[in-house]
């Protein structure tokens, strides 16, 4: 049967008339999808429905958000209850409090937590606190890192040209938008990641100025890009001997990589984390997360943090069941979520390798992506845009939706296993990758 997305095309088209590219955020548009993007119509488990019924199999999980997988019968019953008592107070609840201890107990660093809406919303709270605790200006920010939309940080976070980005010893910070406050960018400091020389030379040129160090833990909006060997322990370390902030970034790898996160995973101490994405399940919760010292600079508005949909009842309905899905049996979901992750990265390994494709599978566990190149691994955003082939993935991932794979076309994002998928969906998917590699455009 031939694959046809005729509806999806002709909601877009719809869609043309009242939104910008047809939709919310330019990750949902051409720009990732090509002429039209697929219009997704429902979702159970490990799978996707589109407008024009085709079923995939889904491997980006609403960019992470959703470990459990979709409509998850817990999470779905949580949501039900606490959507049929009120969907919003903007007043204290006893489910801020249940969802706070839960992540104190979890998360080695989380002496006291505030909550948030979104994952750029917390990086932003956790930035002005650090400056607002240390009374100093400039923080360092890695480049390919991407912390959210917030203006201080949009600068050298999406691939560019390699001849762009200067000198490693000194990079030219690229802003990733227009509209940019012009001032908003002079207390940002950018460096490459994965080098602790340069992190050391920048602390060295603005010595006493530096209020944190902000690192994702796993470089997740450039492919997916490990840590070198207890290089995040080194920087954490570093900030330390200049009394300057270490910021963790687990937007993307919370409740992802180990319930405590990768804080727990790579035993590191940071004086404040950021949370988003799986933390809700699928609703807009974030949280941010520190040294109670640290964190007291909230208290009264000292460091100002407002939000009325701040601790969503709805969602912190769906945090809870889904932290408790995820640490119950003693976190036997992370086991799961590591087997599929580490199958299916395998099983893509051994089709490259079968096919004598130049490709790689960089990967943490449950995080993964497929990058065409020849270099045996991707360690940096200089690699990643100098020697990534990011054409052949797009073309790839556009293929693979035909076969009903459905991963995020673009290589700079990535997928991930969620406690829904089988070792069919990771035999399906491999030998789906194989036809598509065999049978080229």
């Amino acid at each position: 049967m031939t694959y046809n997305t005729s509806k999806s095309k002709a909601l877009f088209e719809r869609a043309t008339r009242v939104m910008i590219e047809g939709g919310s955020s330019p990750s949902r548009g051409p720009a990732n999808y090509g002429d039209y993007p697929l219009f997704i119509d429902h979702a159970r488990g490990s799978r996707i429905w589109d407008a024009d019924g085709n079923e995939y199999i889904d491997w980006m999980m609403a960019y992470g958000a959703l470990p459990l997988g979709h409509a998850h019968p817990r999470v779905v019953a949580a949501v039900a209850e606490a959507a049929a008592g009120g969907t919003l107070f903007a007043a204290a609840t006893e489910i801020e409090i249940e969802v706070a201890e839960l992540l104190q107990r979890l998360i080695p660093g989380a002496e006291r937590v505030r909550f948030a809406n979104t994952g750029t919303e917390a990086a932003m709270a956790a930035i002005r606190l650090a400056r607002g605790y240390t009374g100093r200006p400039k923080f360092i920010k890695f480049e390919g890192h991407y912390h959210g939309w917030y203006d201080d940080f949009l600068v050298n976070a999406h691939p560019q040209p390699i001849a762009s980005l200067g000198h490693r010893r000194d990079p030219i910070r690229i802003p990733d938008s227009s509209g940019l406050n012009r001032q908003a960018l002079d207390d940002t400091i950018v460096v490459p990641w994965n080098d602790l020389a340069a992190v050391e030379r920048a602390i060295d040129t603005h010595r006493g100025q530096i209020a944190a160090i902000i690192t994702e833990a796993v470089m997740a909006n450039i492919g997916v890009i490990p840590p070198e060997p207890d290089y995040l322990r080194q920087v954490r370390e570093l900030a330390r001997a200049h009394g300057i902030l270490f910021v963790l970034d687990e937007t993307v790898t919370g409740f992802r990589i180990a319930p405590g996160g990768c804080q727990q995973f790579y035993g590191l101490d940071p004086d404040i984390s950021t949370f988003g994405k799986a933390l809700g399940c699928g609703f807009p919760v974030a949280a941010f997360v520190g040294r109670a010292e640290i964190m007291e600079a909230l208290a009264w508005g000292g460091v100002l943090h407002y939000g009325t949909q701040n601790s969503s009842r709805v969602g912190l309905y769906a945090a809870r069941a889904s932290l408790q899905v995820l640490t119950e049996d003693g976190a036997a979901a992370f086991r799961h979520l590591w087997k599929i992750g580490e199958q299916l990265g395998a099983g893509l390994r051994a089709v490259f390798a079968e096919t004598g494709t130049p490709a790689i599978v960089q990967q943490v566990g449950p995080m993964l992506q497929i990058m065409f190149t020849d270099r045996p691994a991707i360690r940096d955003y200089r690699e990643f845009c100098a020697h990534v082939d990011r054409d052949a993935y797009r073309r790839l991932a556009r293929r693979l939706f035909g076969a009903g794979i459905y991963m995020s076309p673009s290589a700079a994002l990535h997928s991930v296993a969620s406690l829904a998928h089988t070792d069919e969906d990771v035999r399906c998917t491999v030998d789906a990758v194989r036809k598509a590699l065999r049978h080229g455009d």
